[in-house]
């Protein structure tokens, strides 16, 4: 399995437009950093967590050749603004299989109705195939099975997924105990840490420590980067040994 980490940011991304903060000024490559998504490759198939606004841009970088399925966490935009760029996907490959909560598909339908509608369609319109994700339901994808992880972003409910030996959390601020042993026995957690100071609907980074603690992958690295949290070289030496801080184009296998 090869995890490729296609933006590692925040919702304005890094740098924030208009900025003047040293992190978005700095010539680190791994402080550059755009809306936050992953592409997992799993034996033959290719599934992307989330599509946001960068999502043309992460695609051509990554030269990511064909999508299976994309799951989404959530509604948010910096999550979801990128579905009209799966066109070429499209284009080669007929409708692409979208999962989300029947909430988040039913705002999908409302801001990207050209791409739902099913009579006197635009021809040069994306389709898609809908699918409902549902708490402690297990999806099925051909000969792959794939596990929701149930969380709270703030008020908003929010799902993770775990491939195997592999779980991606993101925009997680609090999780019931029964979905936290759902993540028992990985080699690999991905999980959100927005900043040092606390925040309403995120972990910070001591909450995120915290969680890894808890959940004892074999590795973990954080995402969902604020730029407040600081400069990537020196914020991952304060880290513990098997958490890392990832970064765009970071691409781990299992």
């Amino acid at each position: 399995m090869k995890i490729f980490f296609l933006g590692t940011g925040t919702s304005q991304g890094i740098p924030v437009i208009g900025s003047q903060h040293p992190v978005c000024k700095s010539d680190d490559f791994k402080d550059k950093r755009l809306r936050v998504s992953v592409w997992v490759e799993w034996d033959d198939f290719s599934f992307v967590i989330d599509c946001g606004p960068d999502f043309r841009t992460q695609m051509l970088t990554s030269n990511c050749q064909k999508i299976d399925a994309i799951l989404f966490t959530h509604e948010h935009s910096d999550h979801t603004a990128g579905l009209d760029d799966i066109r070429p996907f499209f284009f080669k490959q007929g409708n692409i299989p979208i999962y989300g909560h029947q909430r988040v598909l039913k705002n999908l339908k409302k801001r990207f109705d050209y791409i739902f509608e099913t009579e006197n369609r635009y021809p040069g319109a994306p389709g898609v195939t809908e699918i409902e994700v549902i708490n402690s339901k297990t999806i099925v994808f051909e000969t792959k099975t794939i596990i929701p992880i149930n969380f709270m972003h703030g008020n908003l409910q929010v799902f993770g997924y775990r491939f195997q030996d592999f779980a991606y959390l993101t925009d997680v601020k609090t999780i019931e105990k029964e979905e936290i042993e759902k993540l028992n026995g990985l080699e690999i957690l991905v999980i959100n840490a927005l900043r040092e100071e606390p925040h309403d609907t995120h972990f910070n980074l001591q909450e995120a420590l915290d969680f890894i603690n808890i959940v004892k992958p074999k590795k973990a690295y954080l995402t969902h980067i604020s730029h407040i949290l600081g400069f990537h070289e020196e914020v991952q030496k304060k880290l513990p040994e098997n958490v890392f801080l990832a970064y765009d184009n970071l691409i781990i296998t299992i």
